[in-house]
């Protein structure tokens, strides 16, 4: 919406300008004859400048900032330098004929001063999420929240917690949605088996909550770069979180192991869970409903409210009751935390 009216503006300039020249076309001290008879010619030629100048820009939509930022600062020095110059070989216009070149040089400055406003406006508008240059000593850098942002996996989203994560205001930067990884939910969501349109419109729902909650700053990203074409969505994450300098929040394991291999900083919302859980100490007793049979010999099985698993030995008879086992050892593994004691009547 930005660009359609900068745009127009643009266009609305371009018409002023054209109509200040053909004043100047017509002003007796300035005007020149060659000019003054074609004030349509002037008109049309100077909106088919700003045509030019539209198309190029529409034409162009992927523009890299790092040429970009050279191609500004090699403008900067070489206005500098045209102000410095006319400045020296001024005196030298007091014996120029007055009239035709007066108007060449003022309709040339106009349209120039023009068209360069209108680009890099127009630029800084399309690039600001990576508008990022350094010049010695000073570092002109985008402003997000937090140091890196996070990038989402389509597992975390449809997991949930994360949205519970955010409530807890521990997450103070900036979190994004690839636009590539919300197509991959979609096409969840629409599936014809019943199990996965579930989880994608789960997901769905979390996203609107994460857009809708106040404790975080979620941004849509529709930016993809030519080195993801034609990557699985996993390789994709890994590239646009190294090229923001972020951190991927994921559940998968595999995309973990990707992310390392790439030296990408993951965060795994299963550690997470398991290093939040409850510590506990052998010699621990804990009250636990023994549900099943074990594998060993006499071993009844047991859950916490958090999930962990607690095999406790001699308590397989207690199958369906509420009893103590003290804890003897606790074993942390990749899938989770187990616990095994043993049964203390």
């Amino acid at each position: 919406m930005r660009l359609i009216v900068l745009r127009v503006a643009f266009v609305l300039a371009a018409a002023g300008i054209a109509t200040l020249l053909i004043r100047l076309a017509h002003t007796p001290t300035i005007g020149a004859a060659a000019w003054s008879g074609t004030p349509w010619l002037i008109f049309f030629g100077t909106m088919a400048v700003a045509g030019a100048v539209i198309a190029v820009d529409v034409l162009i939509p992927n523009k890299p900032i790092d040429v970009i930022s050279g191609v500004y600062f090699g403008l900067l020095v070489g206005v500098m330098l045209t102000y410095i110059l006319t400045i020296v070989v001024e005196p030298l216009y007091q014996y120029a004929t007055v009239g035709e070149d007066t108007f060449v040089r003022a309709a040339v400055q106009l349209l120039l001063g023009m068209a360069l406003c209108y680009l890099c406006i127009s630029v800084l508008l399309q690039t600001k999420d990576d508008f990022r240059f350094i010049i010695p000593y000073v570092e002109f850098a985008k402003e997000v929240k937090g140091l890196r942002p996070y990038v989402l996996d389509t597992s975390v989203i449809i997991d949930g917690r994360i949205a519970d994560l955010v409530e807890t205001n521990i997450v103070d930067t900036q979190i994004v949605m690839p636009r590539f990884v919300l197509a991959e939910l979609q096409g969840i969501a629409d599936s014809s088996d019943k199990l996965r349109r579930s989880r994608g419109r789960r997901g769905l729902d979390i996203l609107n909550r994460l857009r809708s909650s106040t404790h975080v700053d979620l941004k849509i990203h529709d930016q993809e770069f030519p080195e993801m074409a034609g990557q699985p969505v996993d390789m994709k994450l890994v590239l646009l979180a190294k090229h923001l300098e972020g951190k991927i929040i994921t559940g998968d394991f595999n995309l973990n192991k990707v992310a390392k291999i790439h030296n990408v900083p993951v965060i795994n919302l299963n550690d997470i869970a398991n290093a939040l859980k409850p510590v506990f100490l052998p010699g621990e007793a804990l009250d636990v409903r023994i549900v099943k049979a074990g594998e060993e010999v006499g071993q009844g099985v047991g859950y916490l409210d958090d999930g962990t698993m607690i095999g406790g030995e001699g308590a397989r008879e207690q199958t369906g009751k509420i009893i103590k086992v003290a804890v003897t050892s606790v074993l942390q593994t990749s899938a989770g935390r187990m616990i095994f004691g043993r049964y203390a009547p």
